[in-house]
């Protein structure tokens, strides 16, 4: 009994998104490789860029996580392949986890109009302003 409850809080590590193998990012060459090409090598891209589909995006991780504790992110790798306006490969660039910045969330909190209603005021704030007449 008690060898199961250890193994269940063994570690196991975890790989999410695309993580494109060395030799295959190598086979891709600027002026060269079209966006059909790089679907073919690499698969569909993890995420394209926001306001034009210049940049395509890998994106991938490998993390691994005892019993209940966060995870522990090992690897982190984000492939970005630029195309040209004619949609040929014009750069690539790999960002690793030692490239990531960690960011602080603002804690502002946005005003709006209006007040706050306490639960009971929401409860029977509608009490008594249906109009049950039909004329």
């Amino acid at each position: 009994m008690i060898p199961a409850a250890l193994t269940a809080c063994g570690q196991s590590i975890d790989v999410r998104g695309n993580l494109p193998e060395p030799d295959v990012l190598s086979k891709i060459s600027p002026g060269v490789h079209s966006r059909t090409d790089v679907a073919s090598l690499l698969g569909s891209p993890s995420t394209i860029s926001t306001f034009q589909d210049d940049k395509w995006y890998y994106i991938g991780q490998k993390t691994t996580q005892f019993a209940f504790f966060a995870p522990e992110v090992l690897e982190r790798k984000i492939v970005q392949i630029s195309f040209d306006p004619a949609g040929v490969v014009a750069d690539s660039k790999i960002y690793t986890l030692e490239d990531g910045q960690d960011i602080d969330p603002v804690e502002r909190i946005t005003p709006t109009e209006g007040r706050e209603l306490t639960f009971l005021q929401q409860l029977l704030g509608n009490v008594g302003k249906f109009n049950t007449k039909s004329e």
